[in-house]
């Protein structure tokens, strides 16, 4: 593991525990260069996943590598300045990640991971799961948000 701070490549753990969602491994090293220390989160990896996305060349579908960072981020956008833990939407991510990488097939569509992460905001909070519709089902005018706002009881929060 390269050090941050030196980018000496040796650094010896400390410590290894795992984090609160249960979904990954935190680890103190220390680095052997510069004496340093910093903290690594590892997780577990069961497959490589691809997902599709529609619109490639010719009206294909197009292939990405699934990326848990950038589902992360787009979850955390809709939860922003919301009463919900961190660590409930990493545990939602984490939850995800696990159905996918489960389920038995290594690609999977873009369609589906936002139907997933719908559901699990649903439960979470109403105003993250109606921020990310609005981006998801592409809402274009006000009259789209009360459409759907409508149909969405209050959830509980966390």
């Amino acid at each position: 593991m390269r050090c941050p701070f030196c980018g000496h490549e040796d650094s010896q753990v400390k410590d290894s525990r795992p984090t609160e969602d249960g979904a990954a491994i935190r680890r103190r090293r220390q680095c052997e260069g510069c004496a340093a220390r910093f903290t690594t989160f590892e997780r577990i990896q069961l497959r490589e996943l691809v997902v599709l996305k529609s619109g490639g060349a010719e009206g294909g579908m197009r292939r990405e590598p699934f990326e848990r960072d950038k589902l992360l981020r787009s979850v955390s956008i809709a939860c922003r300045k919301r009463p919900i833990d961190q660590v409930r939407i990493d545990k939602l991510v984490s939850g995800i990640q696990r159905q996918l990488e489960t389920q038995g097939e290594g690609e999977v569509t873009s369609t589906r991971i936002g139907e997933m992460v719908m559901e699990g905001l649903k439960g979470l909070d109403s105003v993250a799961y109606i921020r990310f519709a609005s981006v998801y089902k592409d809402f274009t005018e006000a009259r789209d948000f009360e459409e759907f706002a409508g149909n969405v009881t209050e959830v509980g929060r966390g």
